[in-house]
């Protein structure tokens, strides 16, 4: 807490990119409010806007400049009564030569100094506006949250640059990871989605080594209440143990994310992944013997340096057979400081964007007919919030959080469960009743 000489703060945080960025601004937040500072919603009367930015690609990177030039055009900081702080994968990817570029700011926190987040904000010597109105960070409320079970990855696939901004890959302890699920449950949470830039691979580095199997069965033990869902998942974190606990659980949702990235062997190979369309098609033989109604998203890209026309044709024809219920497609984008960088047969932007179109395209009609499968089938359905007509909807295991759609009811209560029958879809939603 903060000593009498202090004044408390106010800071906000805009977070862009991916869940495992809420997680650290979550975290950041938290840090803050336990040193006697104030977490707010409004950037224009903050003492300090913290931008927690995304650099997984290049489009992430632009976005989060566009961020970070709004938040300097703040009345407060253009003025220089308040503070721009740049936090998160911006920092740890470009380190020196950001701040060199970025005079805006006043402090650079890449991720591995986020634990440092208050000695940082006390350092700027920002006097607190006195006139600040009670506005805190709502931490409250929301009916899922994201737990990190790990962070870094040791894969270094050559198109993907997290091995640089998060380091080497290191699980974080089961008790820690228990006292984070225990404050989501107490903020009103009723699904916890565990996250990782490699889910499978948690607790291979430990002196004792577990196995995700192990912490997924001990958290659905005891919160039994609870939903857990399992997100970026690799095939071979895919094991016969792991399938086992999804299917004796009702808690455990019965949805994996395997980010797949391509199917042609040859493509996979230069990405510095393994696997082909034989290896891909056992492992979903071997998840539906154990778990029948599991339901599969992947992530796939288009364009990757060389990748042939028949190439492209046959992640397509894989696409329209394969078992997956939700498919994000992105067109590869080259990354400085990636070994895919400086390969040779770099494709050209239009035609990136143009395969990746066409596999969203062909993704969206394929999917969109296997949700319209489910009408006739029973769902649980966790209540997320009410729209502005009074509809109620929340999602069922087979939906995850803000990517995969929602399903409408017609009664129940926001936090809670409620049984229904699926009875209409249109493309990636549903209707229950």
């Amino acid at each position: 807490m903060l000593s009498a000489s202090k004044q408390a703060i106010s800071v906000a945080f805009i977070t862009l990119g991916c869940a495992k960025n809420e997680v650290d601004t979550l975290d950041m937040t938290k840090r803050l409010q336990n040193a006697g500072h104030r977490v707010v919603d409004d950037v224009e009367a903050a003492d300090i806007v913290v931008v927690n930015t995304c650099a997984f690609i290049q489009s992430a990177t632009e976005e989060s400049l566009d961020a970070i030039f709004e938040a300097a055009d703040l009345p407060r900081v253009s003025a220089g009564q308040a503070a721009l702080v740049v936090a998160g994968c911006m920092p740890a990817r470009y380190g020196s030569d950001l701040e060199l570029e970025l005079s805006e700011a006043r402090a650079f926190v890449p991720c591995s100094r986020e634990d440092d987040i208050v000695e940082v904000v006390e350092s700027l010597g920002i006097s607190p506006l006195d006139s600040q109105v009670d506005n805190d960070f709502p931490t409250e409320g929301s009916t899922f949250a994201y737990v990190k079970i790990s962070d870094g990855c040791n894969r270094w696939c050559s198109y993907c640059t997290i091995p640089l901004i998060r380091g080497r890959y290191h699980s974080f302890a089961y008790e820690e990871i228990r006292e984070s699920v225990i404050e989501r449950i107490t903020e009103g949470a009723r699904e916890i989605c565990l996250i990782a830039q490699d889910t499978g691979k948690w607790g291979t580095d430990f002196e004792e080594p577990l196995a995700l199997a192990w912490l997924v069965e001990k958290l659905a033990q005891e919160f039994s209440d609870t939903w857990f869902r399992i997100m970026y998942l690799q095939p071979e974190g895919i094991t016969d143990e792991l399938l086992s606990v999804i299917a004796r659980f009702d808690n455990v949702c019965s949805y994996i994310d395997m980010p797949l990235q391509h199917v042609d062997p040859e493509i996979l190979s230069n990405m510095n992944r393994s696997g082909s369309r034989e290896e891909f098609e056992a492992c979903f033989s071997r998840i539906f013997a154990a778990v029948p109604d599991m339901t599969l998203r992947t992530t796939l890209i288009a364009g990757y340096p060389g990748e042939t026309e028949e190439q492209f044709e046959a992640l397509c024809d894989f696409v329209e057979s394969s078992p997956f219920s939700y498919v994000g497609v992105f067109a590869y984008s080259r990354e400085e400081g990636t070994r895919a960088y400086d390969l040779p047969n770099q494709i050209e932007e239009d035609e990136k964007a143009h395969r990746a179109q066409t596999l969203r395209d062909l993704a969206d009609a394929v999917c969109s007919a296997r949700v319209a499968d489910r009408v006739g089938s029973r769902q649980r359905v966790l209540i997320e919030g009410v729209e502005d007509d009074g509809q109620l909807y929340g999602r069922c295991q087979c939906q995850a959080p803000e990517v995969d759609g929602v399903t409408f009811v017609s009664e129940g209560r926001v936090g809670g469960f409620v049984d229904v029958e699926i009875i209409d879809t249109l493309m990636y939603e549903m209707e229950g009743e």
